[in-house]
């Protein structure tokens, strides 16, 4: 499969919501509430449903307890009911279907598959919209609630990095059968892709994709959510010293994507990422950045301390 369509796709319009597991689900809801400022909508047996304060659906997080930290799912949203059945049919023809499910709190039917790699998704078109009491209505009509007085508050859920054994298999199953685009690329001298960063809008990356070093399948690298000010990116790392929270990586800028982050460990063992910044892709014809061998460092870090020697190992669950 080519990593590049003749004619774009508009059938998945965003990512909507992703599952992660928890060996510590109490002490993982409490990071992302107390700290993260994120907003508790339901439970439903093990798991707890999120969200930022400037998101409009049900959730866009959900926590499941289980033994290990890991990869749950992910939801992409399409856009319209028609769209969410052409991309099932295209779904059905490569082998990684597994069918419809009813839905979940927040959302209704979805059409469920894997990535070559094993990771779990599902496509669906229903959501449940999120209804603000009225202590916690917004002055701004734009905005679905006030903005919560707890922790440096996430905007919203913005992408997602998995590691998988092959980039260019899972790469190419985006592109070729949802839609996506290739925005940058970290390319080795024996011409392995290593690193895909895709959007299915302006934005460089909803999912990232990097080989795992330690050779595992469906495993997840990170999570990440949107601060609006750069100034919170610091805030936050003030905060995790303080109350003890792992700082992986000091705050910094990506060279690929050029956002702001602060890589923390969550009570369960997953990394998340804090970010802002970044530029957008408007371009239609857009080629997409290739990073070679030589630039892996600057990829990763333009600016701020080196990362951990294994960084791009500290996937979960753990091997």
């Amino acid at each position: 499969m080519s990593s590049h369509r003749s004619e774009p796709l508009f059938d998945v319009a965003q990512l909507a919501h992703i599952e992660i597991y928890t060996p510590k689900l109490e002490a993982s809801v409490n990071f992302f509430k107390a700290f993260l400022g994120m907003q508790e909508t339901e439970r439903s047996g093990q798991s707890v449903y999120l969200r930022g304060f400037e998101e409009w659906y049900h959730h866009s997080l959900k926590v499941t307890e289980a033994k290990k930290p890991g990869f749950g799912h992910v939801g992409w949203r399409t856009t319209s009911e028609k769209a969410l059945q052409r991309r099932v049919k295209a779904i059905k023809t490569t082998g990684l279907g597994k069918g419809w499910i009813e839905g979940d709190l927040g959302h209704g039917r979805a059409y469920q598959f894997t990535l070559p790699d094993g990771h779990l998704s599902e496509v669906f078109w229903d959501v449940g919209k999120f209804v603000a009491s009225e202590e916690q209505r917004s002055k701004l009509l734009n905005r679905p609630q006030k903005r919560p007085l707890q922790g440096i508050p996430v905007s919203r859920l913005d992408h997602f990095n998995l590691l998988v054994q092959h980039v260019k298999p899972n790469k190419d199953f985006m592109v070729e059968s949802l839609g996506f685009k290739v925005q940058e690329n970290i390319v080795m001298k024996d011409g392995e892709e290593i690193g895909s960063w895709l959007s299915i809008d302006d934005s460089v990356h909803d999912i990232a994709m990097l080989k795992d070093p330690e050779g595992a399948s469906g495993r997840l690298h990170h999570i990440t959510f949107w601060y609006r000010f750069p100034s919170q990116v610091d805030e936050i790392a003030d905060v995790a010293v303080e109350y003890g929270i792992p700082i992986i990586t000091q705050p910094g800028q990506h060279g690929i994507a050029r956002t702001r982050y602060i890589y923390l460990e969550e009570p369960g063992g997953n990394l998340v990422e804090l970010g802002q910044g970044g530029y957008e892709i408007l371009d239609p014809d857009w080629t997409p950045i290739t990073w070679g061998e030589e630039d892996l460092s600057l990829a990763l870090v333009h600016y701020g301390a080196s990362f951990p020697e294994d960084f791009l190992a500290r996937g979960t669950p753990p091997v």
